[in-house]
């Protein structure tokens, strides 16, 4: 009984993680290539690899990939997404 209950927390923690993580892949495809120069942060191409590895990996590689997914997809969205944001003056 308890092994079904962690296997559905951790199908469930998988899901949210992976659609966080292709959220903000396609907010980094849908974002200017000079704007991640403006920001000093890594360039378009290379985030949109990370997102990408990182999203498909994460079930491959169970928990230890869904922790790599969640900080690279945090990261995005904590600190490059704002960036881009207020380069492009859409900030809130």
């Amino acid at each position: 009984m308890v092994q079904g209950l962690v296997g559905t927390v951790l199908f469930v923690l998988w899901v949210a993680v992976f659609l966080v993580t292709a959220y903000a892949f396609v907010h980094a495809a849908m974002q200017r290539s000079d704007a991640y120069t403006a920001t000093g942060k890594l360039t378009k191409p290379v985030w949109l690899i990370i997102l990408a590895a990182t999203a498909l990996l994460s079930y491959p590689l169970g928990v230890f990939g869904v922790a790599i997914a969640a900080c690279a997809a945090g990261v995005y969205l904590v600190d490059v997404r704002p960036k881009l944001l207020e380069i492009q003056g859409k900030s809130r």
